[in-house]
């Protein structure tokens, strides 16, 4: 199976994101932790939307 670019980008968005979430808390600095959380959900959804792409291409 290959991912397409949406699931491709949306993994790594996640991933940034939830790197962003932890250093925010570890730091205490609570924007930084949002604007993790927020990227990290962007990154989630942008995933699902290329697994529904990969989904009706089968």
């Amino acid at each position: 199976m290959f991912l397409n670019k949406d699931q491709i980008k949306g993994r790594a968005k996640e991933a940034k994101g939830k790197i962003k979430e932890v250093t925010g808390d570890l730091v205490g600095n609570e924007k930084l932790e949002t604007k993790g959380k927020i990227e990290k959900n962007l990154g989630k959804a942008q995933a699902k939307v290329g697994d529904v792409k990969q989904d009706l291409k089968h």
